[in-house]
């Protein structure tokens, strides 16, 4: 019995043909996109068989063009995908169309037609790669299943002439072409004829153009169809109550309904978005002045003068002169467009000029922002609003490093050919500062508050400090804290992926709660927790200790908007200007207790995150009782009409948030290692280890050196390689983790060595074998600065290997060198496995404290006992047998060599005699390509080749 018809208003309406042109369109596009894709990017891979290649065989078949290769594969999934739905629509339509009382061959074509979908659906994701006899089932019993849907859709065809003719026609080339393509299949298979697999797709590709063709004639039958959909019930007339008017009356007097019991307007919309890009540029100009500064330092091995230009940061300052202050608000899109002279600054190739150009952006910025603040005083709606802008900024510059591996795609370190995305960041700034400004260009600034100024700006600008500095030093890289905890394998605290979405979320919902509860953020109670959770962070490892960093995220987040709008209450000169040096002096402080040997009253400091922690904390709590006195209206009753505006403006930048989260678990995921790693020379048992001292990532010119060292290593195929001064988690070297990148591009397991919160410059193992455990030392220093060691086991071809990585202390500090000889030696000797040392020593060969590290009781043997030219870096050994060592020119990239030492597993030492290399087997040999000139400036030196 038909279905009886309901009354109702029509809300849309549209002909059935439309089901079958929508089918046709997608389902050739699947198809014939991957043809394109595949012929543009693997055309050569595409056309060859396990047979012949190209020029033998010259077009791809459908099974090698939709197959196993991406990005064609993903593109034919994703549209047959899409083509699901207009099919099952076409069968049911169909069968409607054809049904009957009392007959069941309707009944049987329609359920050939969902088994033909299905099945379909078999052979497209179940991929010959994936399980070749499923694959080829699941493409048989479609092949099968198309006869009987063929002939049935023939029997049943409405009285069409037209349609009729089409589908007989379309029938008789399909079948008709399965007799050459059997035919050329069986000369390309059994005869191996070349040519024979090119004719043989191209009949492949008949086959489908027939097949699709074929459901496409349904087009002209389902012209006479009409689908309708009707409301019974006035459901689209918008005139009912839906659940979210429900909740947001319930919710109106509380502050998330206050927020989002509003209309959405785009215009408003993309001005919050142009505004937290603003925030987005200021904090990548920020982070971009320390590591810029570091560069002198680190070539001249000491205080260079550049180090003055981290002050750029106190311009605020000169907002004390009321007629400079009045100046600056009128001009406050002029200081922000002069500040993007930084995200430009990459086009000098001079260092100093770099990092003048960088200094004056930053200066210019700290004055934008302020000014900003500033003349925004007496409009709470736009105040609230800048700074939840500048907070959202801070987000966005660490997702935006989470996706970079923890480089900031628009610094002045990086270019096109380094991963710099400067082009594309510098437009977007320029477009978002003029969409940004276009209001308000007037003196607001000098407008007096509505109520008496209270608390001491004094007081405020130390906790402006202390926010600053936490905000920048923690937070502004997601896997910082991380680093803070980490303490080696079997892993037992946090990843930096994707653990580091973990951060990203904190410093969100420390946004949200500092948004929506202004008098619980700046309580001393939540003072009292962040409290704990610095503490928990400086003290504790793992999970504990990270739990206590994002406590504290939590809560220099909230306090962000509390602090700010007290501050702006008071003389910004003071405030802004006396805070911005208060983080200065924890920024120098964050550098001393590790760089204490180059810097002078060096020693206080030494070894002392805790004092600049507990001054933080303090700093910030001395902003916290000026906040608690000034508090103003903002305190007062909820629903309080001054600040409706501002919970109106707050639901954009929340849906920026939003938005901004989903992005760092999508980056989470993307980013998620395989852990699939394999070796260069498996088959040989081969391990090729090599130790190098990457200078902080930063190379001769100031630019980011990572992918310069990925491409080195990949080439001179190192299977484990120790690197040092790689502890790049500091304000002043840019908050940065250099493993990363290292990692997930040449396939490795890491162990990124003590943290940042163990005071040295770094030492990180990087591994193709499973790092099973890891032990992290810092060895006796009584003067000089600390001299870090891993000690790690891997599992190379099923057998335990010992790994050491080691930074020996000063040539200065002898002392140091000898007690560290001593406890090294002793760590080595300990060992029952075989071990590699890969190491920076600070000896001569066969002096010294060379024969301690070399010696009985550490039973270690040199890689190569003639090398006389040697004083920093060594490679020792013991349990394996020693097949080559090579000595690799630095290039650019730092100011230290490679060395490289080959070892096969599971073979006993041998001997030190030397062998020409064409007595050594082609496996266990070194790449040819570093000989002679080499490439990029790298090659074989010294030696002039491998021994």
């Amino acid at each position: 019995m038909a279905p009886r018809a309901r009354d109702g208003e029509v809300v849309v309406a549209f002909s059935g043909k439309w089901i079958s042109w929508a089918h046709t369109v997608v389902a050739y596009t699947a198809f014939l996109g991957a043809l394109v894709v595949g012929v543009y990017l693997h055309y050569y891979k595409i056309v060859e068989n396990q047979y012949y290649g190209y020029p033998q065989e010259w077009f791809p078949s459908v099974s090698a063009t939709i197959g196993d290769r991406y990005p064609e594969r993903s593109v034919f999934q994703i549209f047959i995908a899409i083509t699901s739905g207009p099919r099952f629509a076409l069968v049911f339509l169909w069968y409607l169309l054809t049904a009957r009382p009392n007959t069941v061959l309707p009944r049987v074509v329609a359920g050939t037609g969902l088994f033909r979908t299905i099945t379909c659906g078999g052979w497209t994701y179940i991929t010959s790669t994936d399980d070749h006899d499923w694959h080829d089932i699941f493409m048989i019993l479609y092949l099968v299943a198309t006869l009987p849907w063929t002939l049935g859709c023939l029997a049943l065809s409405p009285p069409n002439p037209k349609a009729i003719k089409y589908r007989k026609y379309l029938a008789s080339l399909f079948f008709g072409t399965l007799v050459p393509l059997i035919y050329f299949f069986i000369q390309h298979k059994v005869h191996k004829v070349a040519g024979a697999y090119t004719t043989y797709a191209f009949f492949e590709w008949a086959l489908i153009l027939f097949d699709v063709a074929f459901d496409a004639v349904t087009a002209l039958d389902f012209e006479d169809l009409e689908l309708v959909v009707k409301d019974t019930k006035g459901l689209s007339k918008g005139d009912h109550t839906m659940i979210a008017d429900v909740v947001l009356e319930k919710e109106k007097d509380k502050p998330i309904g206050r927020i989002f019991g509003r209309g959405f307007l785009w215009a408003e919309a993309i001005d919050a978005a142009a505004d937290a890009y603003n925030g987005f540029v200021f904090w990548s100009l920020l982070t971009s002045l320390g590591v810029t500064v570091w560069y002198f330092p680190l070539w001249h091995m000491g205080i260079s003068g550049y180090e003055v230009v981290v002050m750029t940061t106190a311009t605020p300052l000169l907002l004390g002169v009321r007629q400079y202050r009045s100046f600056v608000i009128r001009h406050r899109q002029r200081f922000h467009l002069l500040s993007l002279l930084g995200l430009i600054a990459y086009v000098i190739r001079m260092p100093e000029i770099r990092l003048f150009l960088v200094g004056f952006a930053v200066a210019m910025t700290c004055l934008a922002w302020t000014a900003t603040w500033f003349a925004e005083r007496s409009q709470p709606a736009r105040l609230e609003a800048r700074i939840s802008a500048w907070s959202l900024g801070l987000i966005a510059s660490s997702i935006a490093k989470f996706a970079f591996w923890t480089s900031n795609p628009i610094w002045p370190i990086v270019h096109a050919e380094n991963g710099g995305w400067n082009k594309v960041g510098f437009v977007l700034a320029v477009l978002a500062v003029l969409r940004s400004t276009k209001h308000g260009a007037g003196s607001g600034g000098d407008i007096p508050s509505a109520r008496g100024v209270r608390g001491s700006p004094v007081l405020a600008a130390l906790g402006l400090g202390g926010l600053f500095f936490g905000l920048h030093s923690l937070l502004s890289d997601s896997s910082t804290m991380i680093a803070w905890v980490w303490e080696g394998y079997p892993v037992r605290g946090p990843l930096a992926v994707p653990h580091g979405a973990y951060t990203i979320l904190a410093m969100g919902a420390g946004l949200m709660f500092g948004l929506l509860y202004e008098e619980l953020a700046r309580s001393w109670t939540f003072y009292g927790v962040g409290a704990m959770g610095a503490a928990l962070l400086t003290l504790k490892a793992n999970w504990l200790g990270f739990y206590g960093g994002l406590i504290l995220t939590v809560y220099l987040m909230a306090l962000t908007p509390n602090m700010i709008s007290s501050a702006v209450r008071h003389p910004p000169g003071i405030t802004f200007g006396l805070g911005f040096l208060f983080y200065n002096v924890l920024v120098l402080a964050h550098v001393w207790v590790v760089a204490y040997a180059f810097v002078p009253g060096g020693p206080v400091m030494r070894e002392h995150t805790d004092f600049v922690m507990t001054a933080m904390m303090l700093f910030i709590g001395a902003g916290v009782s000026s906040a608690t006195v000034s508090a103003t209206s903002r305190s007062g009753p909820r629903g309080q009409s001054i600040f409706a505006p501002a919970r109106k403006l707050q639901s954009y930048y929340i849906y920026i948030l939003v938005a901004l989260q989903l992005l760092s678990v999508s980056i989470a995921y993307l980013r998620f290692p395989s852990y699939d790693y394999q070796p260069y020379h498996k088959d040989e048992k081969l391990v090729t280890a090599g130790i190098w001292t990457i200078h902080f990532s930063l190379d001769n010119d100031m630019w980011s050196s990572e992918r310069r060292v990925r491409d080195v290593i990949k080439e001179l195929e190192i299977d484990v390689i120790g690197l040092l001064e790689s502890d790049l988690q500091r304000i002043i070297m840019g908050n940065r983790d250099t493993t990363q990148f290292l990692a997930e591009d040449l396939g490795m397991y890491v162990d990124y060595g003590p943290g940042p919160n163990k005071h040295t410059w770094g030492a990180a193992l990087l591994s193709k074998f499973p790092i099973l455990n890891s032990t992290h030392h810092l060895l006796p220093s009584p003067v000089g600065e600390l001299a870090p060691a891993i000690h790690a086991t891997l599992d190379m071809y099923g057998e335990m290997v010992d790994v050491v990585v080691f930074h020996s202390g000063q040539e200065e500090d002898v002392e140091d060198r000898r007690l560290q000889s001593e406890y090294l030696s002793k760590l080595m000797g300990d060992s029952p496995r075989p071990l590699i040392l890969l190491s920076y020593l600070v000896t001569d060969p066969k002096k010294g404290n060379y024969n301690t590290y070399v010696s009985k009781r550490s039973r270690m043997r040199d890689i190569d006992p003639s090398d006389w030219d040697r004083w920093c870096e060594y490679i020792l050994y013991k349990g394996l047998k020693r097949t080559g060592y090579a000595r690799v020119s630095r290039s650019t990239i730092t100011d230290t060599e490679i060395q490289l030492g080959k070892f096969v597993v599971g073979r006993p030492e041998g001997s030190d005699e030397k062998i020409k290399e064409a007595k050594v087997p082609e496996g266990q040999r070194f790449p040819a390509i570093f000989r002679g000139d080499g490439v990029r400036e790298h090659r074989y030196h010294v030696f002039d080749e491998p021994r």
